[in-house]
C-alpha cells in the first residue's frame, strides 16, 4: 500500500525533496556560472565563521577561572579575528590561497591512499591487480595535483557544480513523483 498523496507526511517529504533539490540546482549553477565568485562567497562565508568562533573563544577566555586555558582562549580568539580580518581584506586572494590548499591537502591524501592501497595488495588476493591499478592511478593523480593544485581545486570544484545539477534535478523529480501510486 503506498502512502496517500493527501497525507501530510507526504507533503513534507516532498516539499523538503524539492527544496533540497532547488538549492543543489540554484548552487551548482551558480558555481558553473560565476565559479570565481560562488568560491569567494563560500570563502567570505567561511571567514564570517572564523571571526564568529574568534568572538566565542574570547568569550570563553574572558569567563574561563584563570591559568594558561584563559590565555590560550584569548589568544585562539585574537588569532581567529585577525584571520577573519585578513580573508576579508584580501578575498579573492585568499580564495585561491584556500584553493592551493585545498588542492595541496587532497593531492597528499591521494598519494597515501595510493602507498597504502599498495601496502594490502596480497599476492593471495583476487583483487591484486585492480589494487595495484587503483594505487598506481591514486599515486599518479595526487602528484599531479601536488603540483598543480590551484588546477586541481578548480576542477574539483567545476566538478561539484556539475553533480549538484545533476542531484538537484533528480532530487526536484523526486519531489514530484514521490507518493504517486505506481
Amino acid at each position: 500500500m503506498s502512502p496517500s498523496p493527501t497525507n501530510p507526511a507526504v507533503g513534507a517529504v516532498r516539499t523538503a525533496l524539492g527544496v533540497s533539490g532547488a538549492l543543489s540546482l540554484v548552487i551548482g549553477l551558480l558555481i558553473l556560472i560565476w565559479p570565481g565568485r560562488t568560491a569567494e562567497v563560500a570563502v567570505g562565508i567561511i571567514s564570517v565563521y572564523v571571526i564568529i568562533a574568534g568572538l566565542v573563544n574570547i568569550a570563553i577566555g574572558l569567563f574561563w577561572r584563570s591559568g594558561w586555558a584563559r590565555i590560550g582562549y584569548l589568544a585562539l580568539g585574537v588569532l581567529f579575528i585577525v584571520a577573519g580580518i585578513f580573508s576579508f581584506a584580501n578575498l579573492s586572494a585568499t580564495t585561491a590561497w584556500f584553493g592551493v590548499f585545498i588542492g595541496t591537502l587532497v593531492g597528499i591524501l591521494w598519494i597515501i591512499e595510493g602507498v597504502v592501497s599498495l601496502t594490502t595488495a596480497s599476492h593471495q588476493s583476487k583483487a591484486r591487480a585492480w589494487t595495484i591499478f587503483f594505487a598506481i592511478v591514486s599515486i599518479v593523480a595526487g602528484i599531479v595535483l601536488f603540483f598543480s593544485p590551484l588546477l586541481g581545486a578548480v576542477t574539483l570544484f567545476l566538478l561539484i557544480g556539475f553533480s549538484l545539477i545533476v542531484l538537484g534535478v533528480f532530487q526536484i523529480v523526486r519531489a514530484v513523483q514521490f507518493g504517486k501510486a505506481v
